[in-house]
């Protein structure tokens, strides 16, 4: 004996009937069919009797719609005589339905006893209908079998009796018998029902009755997911379940059986499958006493329930003093206020809970009247009311004695910025519910999801600020290598927004690499870096990553508020890090605070690893005592390429021609590139260091830094002569130019240096970098990191490298 329920989006529409028909005449076993009402109707017919009780006729037009609604699925599922038959038993029904809402309307009363009456015609409706189209079925009808106490609108079941009639009822059946769900009688007859998701509990009460081997719920989604699909694309179908699991996730917002459901199939041991109806091929979830193989995974889902709001009660008056919980829960059930979650602080000044928003109102109400006399003499403060929360509840039967959940939990939720209001667990650590603000649900939602590793993928996503040079490459490096690191890492790399000086791009779920410019040509609004900045912010999106491939200043300046909106940040542009100390150390305190990255490899030594080398050295315990270092690629560049027919002028325009120089090449020439740079590699070292405290020692004139840069290029062949005589007197001594940092025992100096051959910066090719650190530990032999230092290919590498290193993937 097999027992199947359809919803009422399972028996919505006549295709959808169909598909029910062909899913059970596929059974092998005797079956017990019991159906909701058609999708919709249920509230259709409360809806009209509401109306009707107000005295309006506006009923008439929803009862019209009630009609026209199943007339439609008659037409459609019969012909010929049948039609007829089920039309007459369907009318009849209608016209009883349409007496006791005439009924309603003329005495302007709607007691509980007649809305339980009115509540279940549209499974007495559905049920007539399916019963008559699937060939060879018989009809019961539940609620002759179904006995509840006379408690109308909240009816409470009596099993022994139930149990009894439906197992009188089904004594020597076999084949298919189709039932109303929901509907249920009291002794004397009169209509009862089972209450929200009752045509769950009608089939759970005939499976274990019959001692079902299995109930079936058939429904429009494959079963329980681990997370909201509609929030969380990647969440999937939970193959098995425990039904305390199914019980805690179904309590906390996942809508795919009715809780009490769970509870005579537990008892009798009969397991629960979850089936789609528009897919039956699907495997579904499979709910049961133990769990095979669940020590995989600690949890099994997230679940979650919006527009809630929580009540704290708080006072000293209320420590130490017994009653008070017993007060505050009794005057809220009085009030019929179902509590969601509670916290209580263990000093006992304090209780939280949370409400659906709809009764925060009679809830606080309900508290100041039992606690007045306590709050007119401030033993206990004022009610507190906090609305637009949400619930977020992770469900797992091998959390239990797992070290280290509630830790990694709270940490991954912290480090996206997500403030937890307040925090439930119980002993039997099934179940850690956190309360948050509405707008933090969806990311509290994806950054858990992730964090447990219920899907397979880690996802970052990156803001871009820049598609020059740099970031064009980036983004072409990170379309070349997703496909590899989704297989070797599980890492997602998703461009959801770009910007360049005039425009901005966002997209939650995701910007195609290969068509963002035209995207953002097409789609993109009018900005500025301000509201780029603020655009990232409201989006509130989870993992996010502000990557900054550009020079600019104004850019810089938005770092402070990104960090402090817990969005990381990845950049190749040396401001920040090269600003007044001050600002400095503030961004790496804000990072470090707020559990996010700032990284900025690239603003020395481009893809070289000389920041991240130089912050494990110092983490290790080793100091540094001395940097020597040729830090500019382009100035390097420009003294290995000049010649006698390459004179000084053509070289710094080959420099800027072939992207190693700034757009502005006199700031490489006046060294001020090469300052940031020495600055950020002494505070790394962890030494306090500012601009002014670095001597520049200029090979160029400053009134070639003056005016604008048509006047630079002008003027800049006139260096020519001097610079090719002294570049022969060199040659002649076997020596080269290097523009060297230098910082030593405090003092810091950048300059033109002549290196002898043997030195290790006398054989540096092209636009190479190189930089040594001489500490307490690389003393006599400093250490030396050696490589290419300029050029948009290998700038975009490193800032590719720094954005995995986010994802500690």
């Amino acid at each position: 004996m097999k027992v199947l329920k359809f919803g009422g989006t399972s028996v919505g529409s006549a295709e959808n009937i169909r598909r029910v028909k062909e899913i059970v005449k596929n059974q092998q076993d005797d079956v017990i069919v019991v159906v909701s009402a058609l999708g919709g109707i249920t509230d259709k017919i409360l809806n009209a009797a509401r109306m009707a009780v107000m005295g309006t006729e506006y009923f008439n037009t929803e009862m019209t719609g009630i009609k026209e609604r199943h007339e439609e699925v008659v037409e459609a599922l019969f012909d010929g005589e049948q039609k007829e038959t089920v039309k007459e038993t369907v009318i009849h029904l209608l016209d009883e339905l349409d007496k006791v809402i005439q009924g309603v309307s003329m005495i302007g009363e709607l007691t509980p006893k007649t809305l339980d009456k009115i509540g279940g015609f549209g499974e007495r409706l559905s049920s007539h209908i399916i019963s008559q189209f699937i060939d060879g079925a018989q009809w019961v009808d539940s609620s002759k079998l179904i006995k509840t106490d006379s408690a109308f609108g909240r009816a409470l079941v009596d099993f022994e009796k139930s149990e009894k009639l439906v197992q009188e009822a089904f004594n020597g059946f076999s084949g298919i018998c189709v039932a109303p769900g929901f509907v249920s009688s009291n002794n004397a007859g009169e209509y009862t029902t089972l209450g929200r998701g009752g045509s769950d509990y009608t089939a759970a009460i005939f499976a274990a009755a019959l001692d079902a081997y299995v109930l079936e719920i058939w429904t429009d989604v494959d079963g329980f997911m681990t997370a909201d699909p509609r929030v969380i694309r990647k969440a999937y179908t939970i193959e098995s379940l425990s039904y305390s699991e199914a019980m805690e996730l179904s309590h906390f917002g996942a809508k795919v059986i009715y809780p009490p459901t769970i509870l005579p199939v537990y008892q009798k041991g009969i397991p629960i499958q979850i089936k789609n109806t528009m897919k039956p091929e699907a495997e579904g979830s499979f709910i049961r006493a133990s769990e095979p193989n669940g020590k995989d995974r600690p949890i099994k889902g997230i679940s979650s329930i919006s527009n809630i709001s929580l009540i704290t009660v708080q006072g000293l008056g209320m420590v130490g003093v017994t009653g008070i919980s017993m007060r505050l829960f009794g005057a809220l059930a009085q009030e019929d206020i179902n509590v969601i979650l509670i916290s209580q602080a263990s000093s006992e000044n304090s209780i939280s809970f949370a409400v659906d928003t709809p009764k925060a109102e009679a809830a606080e109400q309900a508290i100041s009247n039992e606690f007045e006399r306590e709050i007119a003499g401030q033993q206990i403060n004022k009610v507190e009311v906090e609305s637009g929360l949400s619930i977020v509840a992770i469900v797992g039967e091998n959390m239990k004695q797992t070290t280290g959940i509630a830790g990694k939990l709270f940490n991954t939720i912290g480090k996206n910025g997500v403030n937890i209001i307040a925090i439930a667990q119980g002993a039997s650590e099934l179940n850690i519910s956190w309360v948050v603000k509405d707008g933090d649900l969806r990311k509290t939602l994806n950054v858990v999801h992730e964090s447990f590793f219920l899907s397979e993928n880690v996802e970052v996503n990156i803001f871009m600020l820049g598609i020059g040079l740099v970031g064009g490459n980036l983004l072409q490096q990170v379309r070349q290598q997703q496909e590899k690191l989704m297989k070797e890492k599980h890492l997602k790399i998703k461009l959801v927004g770009v910007a360049n000086s005039k425009k901005m791009l966002l997209d939650r779920d995701g910007i195609t690499i290969d068509s963002f410019k035209e995207r953002l040509d097409a789609e993109g609004e009018q900005s500025g870096l301000e509201a780029y900045k603020q655009a990232v912010i409201d989006m509130n999106i989870f993992n996010p990553v502000f990557v900054d491939c550009t020079a600019s200043n104004d850019a810089a300046d938005l770092y402070a508020d990104l960090l402090n909106a817990n969005v990381s940040i990845v950049t190749a542009n040396k401001v920040a890090a090269s600003s007044e100390y001050e600002n400095y150390l503030k961004l790496k305190k804000i990072a470090k605070q707020k559990g996010i990255k700032f990284l900025f490899e690239t603003n020395v030594g481009a893809g070289l690893p000389i920041i991240n080398t130089l912050n494990d050295l110092v983490n290790a315990g080793d100091k540094i005592q001395k940097i020597e270092a040729v830090l500019s690629g382009t100035l390097n560049f420009i003294f290995n390429t000049i010649a006698q027919d390459v004179p000084m002028s053509k070289t710094i325009k080959m420099a800027q021609e072939e992207g190693y120089s700034e757009p502005d090449p006199r700031i490489d020439l006046s060294g001020i590139d090469v300052v940031r740079k020495l600055m950020i590699l002494v505070r790394e070292s962890g030494y306090r260091i500012d601009k002014e405290d670095v001597v520049i020692n200029k090979f160029i004139p400053d009134e070639f830094f003056d005016g604008s840069m048509e006047d630079f290029w002008a003027g800049v062949s006139n260096l020519d002569a001097d610079f090719e005589q002294r570049r022969q007197k060199l040659e002649s001594e076997n020596k080269c130019w290097r523009f060297v940092a230098k910082y030593e025992d405090g003092k810091a100096e950048v300059g033109l240096q002549e290196i002898e051959q043997g030195h290790p910066f006398f054989d540096l090719q092209g636009s190479n970098n190189l930089v040594m650190f001489t500490t307490e530990r690389y003393h006599e032999f400093p250490m030396i990191i050696k490589g290419y230092g300029a050029g948009a290919e290998v700038t975009a590498a490193g800032v590719f490298a720094d954005i995995i290193r986010v994802s500690n993937v």
